[in-house]
């Protein structure tokens, strides 16, 4: 990718970005509190201002990697402090809490998916080429983070459902993963097999197949 390419690419991409992750780790303090647990809240995390929730590297340096580099466009926020001994009911509400991130990646996609439809009602307007540029990258963005936190690894977001789910042992034995659940997740996304990280080979079927279920929609 050229550089002029590329700066293009990242001014489409910045907003897109940006309120998918920031989004994401909003919704999950917001169910937080709602469920019983004011941490997030008194930490200033339920917020739609992207600097409450920014990490330097998962936000902005691995994003531009991997614009640069390709692949898989994904990364992540500060996660949001969440006492789940705090919640009403503990194991219970934590599928509400970890749920409502990939929700709120899922509502997002929904989003954009009706930016295009938007954008392509208006082709001669001269936003209608940038707007879906920004938007075709939204759908990815949030296909991505959404199906990537559904993987049931803890502590990504599928990882708190299953333990919400399994029985009480079983979700003791899953939980045990999570000191090393970052580590493997890094590992998946570098090894490669068949020269392609392992991550990305199974990811890209799923998301693939929800992105044109969006662009079925619209």
């Amino acid at each position: 990718m050229n550089i002029d390419a590329l700066i293009q690419t990242i001014a489409l991409a910045a907003i897109p970005v940006l309120f998918a992750i920031t989004l994401h780790e909003a919704a999950h303090g917001y169910v937080a509190r709602h469920f019983g647990d004011m941490t997030a809240y008194a930490a200033g995390r339920i917020s739609l201002n992207p600097l409450r929730h920014i990490d330097p590297v998962g936000t902005i340096l691995l994003p531009l990697l991997t614009l640069f580099v390709g692949g898989l466009l994904f990364g992540w926020a500060k996660p949001v402090p969440v006492n789940f001994s705090a919640l009403r009911n503990p194991k219970k509400d934590m599928l509400w809490v970890a749920l409502a991130g990939p929700a709120a990646n899922f509502a997002m996609a929904l989003f954009w998916g009706l930016m295009i439809k938007v954008a392509l009602m208006f082709p001669a307007s001269y936003f209608a080429e940038p707007l879906i540029g920004m938007a075709e990258i939204g759908v990815t963005i949030n296909a991505i983070l959404m199906v990537l936190n559904l993987l049931p690894l803890p502590p990504l977001d599928g990882g708190r459902i299953a333990i919400s789910l399994l029985p009480h042992r079983e979700a003791y034995q899953l939980s045990r993963v999570e000191p090393y659940g970052i580590v493997i997740l890094v590992l998946l996304a570098v090894v490669p097999v068949a020269g392609q990280p392992i991550l990305s080979r199974v990811l890209s079927p799923v998301v693939g197949a929800f992105i044109r279920i969006i662009q079925t929609l619209f």
